[in-house]
């Protein structure tokens, strides 16, 4: 599998430090509000690259924090009247339900900064210890001139930095690009013990504090938004390298912006939907698969059309896995003639599903892969095909959209409660012949997107809304 490398602006070939194992870490969440269309963006694609690293047999140790403590945080809670830790204990619980219904598995662990206070102050007094960092007036500072490679993910020479950076009168830092690694308290504000004051970490050395504590200090894949490149990745290379003298992360990893109208999809410009108000109209997982149409490092826009476009790619999809095990229930077992052929030629749809995700985490094309298993099968496979072709169609379908976190529904989870009784209600009467209120019913259900047809096999249920 060859991977971009945002260290190196290249594909890389991956591979990870210790063989069958995978140590990869992913910023999450400041949980202080719903998170929005932009921020789920990472959250399924590295979820995505975790479920295929996983299918290649590897064991990953998936690792992704909640930014529990910071000036958002604090803001947000005195808005409210609240404490930060109530506002922070709701929006956890928020971005899990969320995060469920994008079908995006839970991390090995996902540690809260304020849990790991201790583990941050270590890594300070080591910077500190080292000559990386200074205090002054109980805020402690990052001496970015320490570190001679600063700069060395963004491509940002430092010089180029200290030039663009705003310094007041009264900064106390030594250079303008310095950041803080601890922040004394100020009146109102949660706080804790340190060597310096009473005080709170910044923000980048906890995401350092985390690598280190629960995953050690190298790890094989760090990931999130291309927003985060600066300098919040280029601080955690800087104070992690310095503190611990040895590479941080091999592998970088950003996807791109979600864009409306072509402009970033942020909430400081007010541009933006949470995830959580669009899945009112569509399913979280046409959400998912929205997400993944496109390449994760490139941009994509939103629209109300493009998820249309999403939520009927899904129902073919859907459509055909739940054909294939329909028909199966009736098929026999027997020889066909063409069996080895046609066996071959559906497992080529697998090798070009590999060979996409192998490219970069090409979902795009990994998609496509797919769709051409459907239109294969749609063609090819019917009821009267062997059960071992029409179980190999499924399988590999089902299989491959498992990779994606897609095709997990049994087929009664698409149907409406208003859907089901009326196919019940439906079978009853074709069970007493009355066929007249058999096909008032169907029309009933084609005016909810549902589609019946009556083979030898039994009714069979399309979906088409």
């Amino acid at each position: 599998m060859k991977i971009y490398n945002t260290l190196t602006r290249k594909k890389e070939e991956f591979v990870p430090l210790t063989p069958g194992e995978v140590k990869m870490y992913s910023c999450g969440p400041t949980v202080y509000n719903f998170f929005h269309l932009g921020n789920a963006r990472p959250f399924i694609i590295f979820d995505t690259l975790r479920r295929y690293l996983e299918y290649l047999g590897y064991n990953v140790k998936f690792v992704q924090n909640f930014t529990d403590i910071d000036d958002k945080m604090i803001n947000n809670a005195n808005a409210q009247g609240i404490t930060v830790k109530d506002l922070a204990d709701k929006f956890i619980a928020e971005y899990f339900t969320d995060a469920k219904g994008l079908l995006i598995k839970e991390a090995t662990c996902h540690p809260k900064a304020t849990e790991n206070i201790d583990a941050i102050i270590d890594v300070v007094k080591k910077l500190v210890d080292k000559g990386h960092a200074y205090e002054v007036g109980g805020d402690v500072y990052f001496d970015v001139s320490s570190f001679p490679e600063y700069g060395k993910l963004s491509k940002m020479p430092l010089e180029d930095l200290n030039a663009g950076a705003r310094v007041d009168v009264t900064d106390v830092k030594r250079n303008p690009a310095d950041f803080a690694l601890w922040k004394s308290q100020k009146p109102g504000e949660p706080a804790w013990e340190s060597p310096w004051g009473m005080g709170r970490p910044g923000w980048h050395i906890e995401c350092s504090a985390m690598v280190n504590k629960y995953l050690g200090e190298t790890i094989d894949i760090h990931s999130g938004g291309q927003d985060l490149i600066f300098p919040h990745h280029e601080n955690e290379i800087a104070q992690s390298e310095a503190a611990n003298g040895k590479p941080f992360a091999r592998y970088w990893m950003h996807n791109g912006y979600i864009t409306i109208d072509n402009e970033k999809m942020a909430k400081s410009k007010g541009n933006f939907f949470t995830v959580r108000e669009i899945a009112e109209k569509y399913d979280y997982e046409v959400i998912r698969f929205f997400m993944m149409s496109a390449h994760y490092r490139n941009a994509i826009n939103y629209s109300a059309e493009l998820l249309e476009q999403s939520k009927s790619a899904l129902e073919r999809l859907y459509n055909c896995l739940y054909n294939l095990r329909f028909i199966a229930n009736s098929a026999k077992k027997k020889e066909q003639e063409n069996k080895e052929a046609m066996l071959s030629e559906i497992a080529a749809f697998g090798t070009q599903f590999k060979n996409a995700m192998d490219d970069d985490l090409n979902t795009a094309d990994a998609i496509s892969s797919l769709f051409d298993l459907v239109k294969y099968a749609n063609t090819n496979i019917s009821a009267d095909s062997s059960l071992e072709i029409i179980n190999a169609a499924e399988s590999l379908l089902s299989e491959l959209g498992s990779v994606l976190g897609l095709l997990g529904k049994p087929e009664e989870d698409l149907l409406s409660d208003e859907a089901k009784a009326l196919i019940e209600k439906r079978n009853a009467a074709r069970s007493e012949k009355n066929w007249t209120l058999a096909d008032e019913i169907r029309d009933e259900l084609k005016k909810l997107g549902v589609e019946l047809s009556d083979t030898r096999q039994g009714t069979k249920v399309h979906i088409v809304k």
